[in-house]
């Protein structure tokens, strides 16, 4: 055999990558606490709960907030309130001292900071008190760090690192790979594996394309984002356009009713039941109560 051949086969031969090996109780010394993130959107706080062992009882508690450390995804067609969702949890992070980065996508930095503030105004908030604690990262009107991966994760560490953010939104990941949904996969992928290498508590907000059922976690890129992340939040739409619907949802015909449930969560617990949810005349939205209990 010759030396290149021999060179060849030695180099294809597979390797034992040691560093990634981890006895059991080596990967449990390095498991954070997880303990719940307020979101500052009403009723969500509650849906979440851990389960512990007292004197040989298995006892649910709450939460109090999304878990801690994981990466959620927030799905819904237009206008059913995913970007409120996370301006909202940007506004009470900020509120209580911590630094935020949002990723704007969609809506360049000036516009996202006036609406940031109006969400604060709403919440019964000072945004001048806390508006430094927010770090935008426009995406929506830089093209390299739009459609360069790299360089948008190498700026959002350099932010992480520079402000000691624990708390990333993005809005939306869609935009990450907009015309190039076969790519979805490997985009998600990336961002998830780098937001947990740095311990972020994460919100990425995903669209759903037209004919997408409303209530499934499918959205633009197939299942690729719900499939990754740690857990999904579904919200939808529905007009009340016959009697049925009225006599279901107890309310008049030409209505619009919002519904909202949590599509799993491997981090902690949670309500699995179809609740009604609003969006408030001031921007707001409220999670109310499962539509079994109408």
């Amino acid at each position: 055999m010759s030396e290149e051949n021999i060179y060849q086969e030695e180099h294809l031969k597979p390797k034992v990558v040691k560093e990634g090996i981890f006895v059991g109780s080596e990967a449990l010394e390095k498991a954070p606490k997880i303990y719940g993130v307020p979101t500052g959107i009403e009723g969500l706080d509650d849906l979440f709960f851990i389960v512990e062992s007292e004197n040989g009882k298995i006892v649910k508690k709450p939460l109090g907030g999304i878990p801690a450390y994981a990466v959620f995804n927030i799905t819904g067609v237009n206008d059913t309130g995913k970007s409120l969702m996370a301006e909202q949890f940007t506004v009470k992070q900020a509120s209580e001292g911590h630094k935020v980065v949002f990723i704007t996508v969609e809506t360049p930095a000036n516009f996202l900071a006036s609406s940031l503030k109006l969400r604060a105004t709403a919440m019964g908030l000072d945004f001048e008190k806390f508006e430094d604690n927010i770090i935008i990262i426009d995406a929506a009107s830089h093209t390299t760090l739009r459609e360069n991966i790299p360089d948008l994760l190498a700026t959002l560490a350099y932010a992480i690192k520079t402000y000691k953010v624990k708390f990333t939104v993005i809005d939306s990941i869609t935009g990450l790979f907009e015309n190039k949904e076969m790519l979805a996969r490997g985009v998600v992928r990336r961002i998830y594996n780098f937001l947990k290498k740095w311990y972020q508590t994460a919100l990425l907000i995903s669209q759903k394309r037209s004919g997408h059922e409303d209530l499934s976690a499918e959205a633009a890129g197939g299942y690729a984002v719900g499939h990754i992340v740690d857990g999904t939040m579904v919200l939808a739409k529905e007009i009340v356009d016959n009697q049925f619907k009225a006599k279901m949802y107890k309310k008049d015909v030409g209505e619009i009713v919002r519904l909202f449930r949590i599509d799993g969560c491997r981090m902690a617990g949670h309500d699995t039941r179809v609740h009604f949810m609003e969006i408030t005349e001031t921007g707001l939205v409220r999670i109310l109560e499962p539509i079994s209990s109408k």
